[in-house]
Formats: structure tokens, C-alpha cells, sequence
């Protein structure tokens, strides 16, 4: 008898562990059944306007920008990965890190120190009419703010999810392949593109597909070049039009965009097979290039790094000298605050969302838990800005009619209580960023044997005492990675926080937006350069794993001169 008040608590325990997953499974699918509810039900008067308007613009504008994102980024990552892994030349150790650099940028911020240096006062067009003494309809120069602009800004901060995906497949590959197509008398270009492109093929489509997700969400860099897509319709819709009908009718097509790309990701994921080399696994050996071939790698694998890191970064850091913006002003420490309290709020909710979704799913699997780990995941595929009409919807019903029945009831106004909160933030970014979280928990758990699980249960340890004591111990790398994260790209995040933020409770990412649209970019450089530094850090240690891994696995690799 005195053994079963324990029992109870440890079946409790279970219980919360696995409701709670389905719990944080029904706060990501929250805001898709919201968006798809309030569109139903809303007025489609102001919709009917923007059709016979705007909507084909945006439309049209939205797909541009996906192909040219999906073409540049596809072309850059995978040649880049291929060079770095497969051959060697000066600055390749180097460039196995810095392509991925780029990844640190917020693709607004990387807008805003290009418009600064080759708009039509910048450095650029400036130093030209100094040079010929042309006037300025004299010239011809290319627009930044347009469309290809944009569209440039996402391909150099996207192109490092293609590039670490390809050269993460090109580690996998055998040689056996490859070489037999070389013994076949073919050349390593014909090779390459016949044999080790198409068994990469799942890898690189992976991130071409992540990098289309990204474009579609993307709303500070598309606003600031005055682009109209999905994204600032959304925004649009909402703050000017005041129509929260129509701006989740904008957000219900823009779904439906994000989640065919989500299924689409998933089929050619889920359709692809790899089969190892057995026993016996020879790595490709590096060719050592020489002459000219030796110097189109270097220029092919610096140019990204140039324009996607250095040359923003120092333009930042310029900028950020000449303005009046300081981080250490009572404002600006105000604005570091509350964007530390977001995004490690945030952090550590998620996380703790995907280590119960993730837990569940290996202890007890099944189409449930299974359920809960794709509609976790299906989040990251939908932009901020329709998590954010998502749960701004049924919560601000829920404030009212909360407010009218204490009114009612007891003569006593609550106001907003859940739409005015940090907390509902909190949320958008857990749905936004679930599947981040969930994927670097997953590798992790991977390594960790299932007769691991069956020797602590057959020690007569609880699910809880699994979990705490033998998981999270040995998973703490792959927590951390995803702690790191969701942090930085919390403090990225911008659509969400311009909708969702509480009044008076502003971020570094909405201060460089607010300075950059009042054309003070000197001042949106400071907060920019703070947001970059952070982001450093999980691509760091993303390639340094990679990298570890490499020797790991491998080992040293014979050279091939050719």
C-alpha cells in the first residue's frame, strides 16, 4: 500500500508527458484552423477589392521572387558545396565555414546596408557622378528597390540552407559510383553531373524548398524595397485596411502556398532512398586544382562570401559609426531587454514543446504521436504574419467576450488580456520555430540506442526518470544547438512582432525596421550589427559539427592531383 501513492504520481507523470505533447501539437495547429475559420466566416467585400486590384500583383510578384530564389540559391549552394568538398585550392578550409556566414543576416538587414550603398545617394552612384561628372539622368543604374532586388538580398542569405544541405550529401556519397563512371572514360564534370548531383538531389531540393519557405514568409525585406507580395498584403490588410477578414483570406492563400510547398518537401523527402556502400565505404578523393580552374573556384566560393558577409558587415559597421545611435543609452538597453526576454522565453518554451512531442514519439509511437510530430513541424512552412492573424483571431474573441461577461457579471473591464500579452508572442514564435527545434532534437535522438530505453525500463525506471536522467544528459549538444536556435531566429523574427508585440514593448529587429522606413539607416545599422553578432553563433557551430563529423566519419582523404 505504501507504494502506491508513487505509482500514482508516476502514472501522472506519464499522463502529463504525453498529453502535453498533444497539448503543444494543438497550439502549432491553432492558428491554421483560426486563419481557415476566420476566412470562411469574414466579409470577402474588401477581398473582392483586392482581387479586382492588387491580388493578381501579389500573385504574381510572390512566384517571381520564389523562382529566382529557388534558381539563384539552388545554382550558388550546391556549386559552392561541391567545390569546397570535392576539391582542393587555396582558402577551401576557410570557405568550408565562411559560405555559410551569410546565414547570420537577417535578409532586411542585408537590404538596408545595400540601399545605403548603391542607391542614388550612396557611396556607389556618388563616387560615378564624381568620377565622369554625369548628372543623375545622365546615367542608367540598376534599381535596388525592386523586385530583383529583393530577390538578390534573399538568394545571399538563403543560399547557405542549400549549401550545408549539398555538402553534407556529398560527404555521404561512396566513391564506387563516381569512379565507375570515371573508369567508363568519363570526365569528373560529366561524373559529377550524372552521378553525385542526382544521389544529392533529395539534399539540395530539401534546401531549395526551405529557401522558397523563407522567401514567402519574408516581410521586412520585400516592405522596405516596396514590393507587394502576400506578406504585406497581410500586413496591409490588417493595420491600414483595418480588415481582419481580409487580411486572414490574404493569410488562408498564402497557407495554402506554404503548406503545398510543406507536402512537397515531404514526398520527395520521404521518397528518397539511399543505399550505403556496405562494409566498405571509400570517401570521393579531393581533386587538388591548378591553373585557371584552381582560380574560378576561389573567385566562385569568395563571391558569395564577399557580398553575403564582408561587404554588408563593414557597411553595417560604417553606418553604425556615423550615426547618433548608441547600445549603451537607457532606449537602446531597453530595446536589448526586451528582445532577450523574448527570445529566451521563447527558447526554452519550444524546446521544451519538442523535447515532449519528441519524447512521445519514441517511447510511444504510433499515428497519434506521429500526428503530433507533423502538425508540430508544419509551422516553420507558414510565414509570421499568418501565425499572427491566427492567433490574434480567436484570442481577441475570447478577450472580448470575457471583457462583456465581467462587465456583465461583476461591472469590471479585464481589457486584453491574452492579445495585449508577451505570452501570445511567446506562442507565435513556439509554433513558428517548433519544427527547428524538433529537427536538431531528432538527430540527436537518433544516436541513442532503443536498447538504451529498454535497459532503464527494465530497472524499474518512470518515463519522467528516463527522460530526465538518461535523455536530456546525453542529448544536452543537440538541446543547446536547438536553445541556440530558436533564440536567434526569435530575434530575427519580424512580421509576427510588428503585428503581436505589446504597446510600448519594442525589439532591436522592430527598432532597425522603424529607422530603416524613415530612411535613417545610419540608426537601423546599430540594433542590424547587434542582431548579425547573435546570429553567428549556431552557424558556427553548425559548420564545427559538420565539420567534426567529417573527420570523424572519414578521416584524412588521399589527394588526387589531376
Amino acid at each position: 500500500m505504501s507504494l502506491r501513492p508513487f505509482a500514482l504520481a508516476e502514472r501522472f507523470a506519464t499522463g502529463l508527458l504525453r498529453g502535453g505533447a498533444l497539448f503543444v501539437a494543438a497550439l502549432c495547429l491553432l492558428p491554421m484552423l483560426a486563419v481557415t475559420v476566420a476566412a470562411t466566416l469574414g466579409s470577402t467585400d474588401t477581398f473582392r477589392h483586392l482581387a479586382d486590384t492588387v491580388l493578381w500583383t501579389y500573385s504574381a510578384t510572390t512566384l517571381k521572387l520564389v523562382v529566382i530564389v529557388a534558381l539563384g540559391t539552388a545554382a550558388i549552394g550546391t556549386g559552392s558545396a561541391w567545390l569546397v568538398t570535392m576539391t582542393r585550392f587555396p582558402g577551401a578550409r576557410f570557405f568550408e565555414i565562411g559560405l555559410a556566414l551569410p546565414m547570420a543576416f537577417p535578409a532586411y538587414v542585408m537590404g538596408y546596408a545595400y540601399t545605403d550603398f548603391l542607391d542614388h545617394p550612396g557611396a556607389v552612384q556618388s563616387l560615378l557622378r564624381d568620377v565622369t561628372g554625369w548628372g543623375p539622368r545622365d546615367y542608367w543604374f540598376p534599381e535596388i528597390r525592386s523586385v530583383e532586388g529583393a530577390a538578390i538580398m534573399l538568394i545571399l542569405v538563403l543560399y547557405p540552407y542549400v549549401y550545408l544541405l549539398a555538402r553534407a550529401a556529398f560527404l555521404q556519397q561512396s566513391a564506387t559510383a563516381f569512379l565507375a563512371a570515371r573508369a567508363l572514360g568519363r570526365g569528373p564534370w560529366y561524373s559529377f553531373l550524372r552521378v553525385s548531383l542526382p544521389m544529392a538531389r533529395p539534399a539540395i531540393a530539401g534546401g531549395v524548398l526551405l529557401a522558397v519557405m523563407e522567401t514567402i514568409a519574408d516581410y521586412g525585406t520585400v516592405s522596405y524595397f516596396s514590393v507587394q507580395t502576400f506578406a504585406t498584403g497581410i500586413y496591409t490588410s490588417w493595420f491600414t485596411m483595418a480588415d481582419r477578414a481580409a487580411a486572414a483570406q490574404l493569410a488562408l492563400c498564402l497557407l495554402a502556398f506554404a503548406l503545398l510547398l510543406a507536402i512537397m518537401e515531404r514526398i520527395q523527402r520521404g521518397a528518397a532512398r539511399h543505399h550505403g556502400a556496405g562494409k566498405r565505404f571509400e570517401r570521393l578523393p579531393p581533386t587538388q586544382l591548378t591553373g585557371l580552374p584552381k582560380w574560378g573556384a576561389m573567385a566562385l566560393c569568395g563571391l558569395p562570401v564577399l557580398f553575403g558577409f564582408a561587404l554588408p558587415l563593414v557597411l553595417l559597421f560604417l553606418m553604425g559609426m556615423s550615426s547618433e545611435q548608441s547600445l549603451f543609452s537607457e532606449r537602446y538597453l531597453r530595446f536589448t531587454r526586451n528582445t532577450v526576454i523574448l527570445a529566451t522565453t521563447a527558447a526554452l518554451l519550444t524546446v521544451l514543446g519538442a523535447i515532449l512531442i519528441g519524447f512521445r514519439q519514441r517511447l510511444w509511437p504510433g499515428r497519434v504521436s506521429s500526428l503530433a510530430g507533423h502538425v508540430s513541424r508544419v509551422g516553420y512552412a507558414v510565414p509570421g504574419g499568418v501565425i499572427a492573424v491566427g492567433l490574434l483571431v480567436p484570442f481577441a474573441a475570447l478577450d472580448n467576450r470575457l471583457d462583456a461577461w465581467m462587465r456583465a457579471t461583476f461591472d469590471i473591464s479585464t481589457g486584453l488580456l491574452f492579445t495585449g500579452s508577451i505570452w501570445l508572442l511567446v506562442i507565435a514564435y513556439m509554433v513558428r520555430f517548433m519544427a527547428a527545434a524538433l529537427n536538431a532534437y531528432d538527430s540527436g535522438l537518433g544516436t541513442i540506442h532503443p536498447n538504451v530505453d529498454s535497459v532503464t525500463r527494465t530497472l524499474g525506471k518512470p518515463p519522467l526518470e528516463m527522460l530526465r536522467r538518461v535523455h536530456v544528459p546525453i542529448l544536452r549538444p543537440s538541446v543547446l544547438t536547438a536553445l541556440l536556435i530558436v533564440f536567434v531566429d526569435t530575434m530575427k523574427e519580424l512580421p509576427a512582432t510588428l503585428i503581436m508585440r505589446p504597446f510600448n514593448f519594442d525589439t532591436l529587429a522592430v527598432q532597425a525596421h522603424r529607422l530603416a522606413a524613415d530612411e535613417r539607416l545610419d540608426g537601423a545599422a546599430v540594433p542590424s550589427l547587434v542582431l548579425v553578432a547573435v546570429g553567428l553563433l549556431p552557424v558556427i557551430i553548425v559548420c564545427r559539427n559538420l565539420g567534426e563529423r567529417k573527420s570523424r566519419v572519414y578521416g584524412p582523404a588521399p589527394v588526387m592531383v589531376e
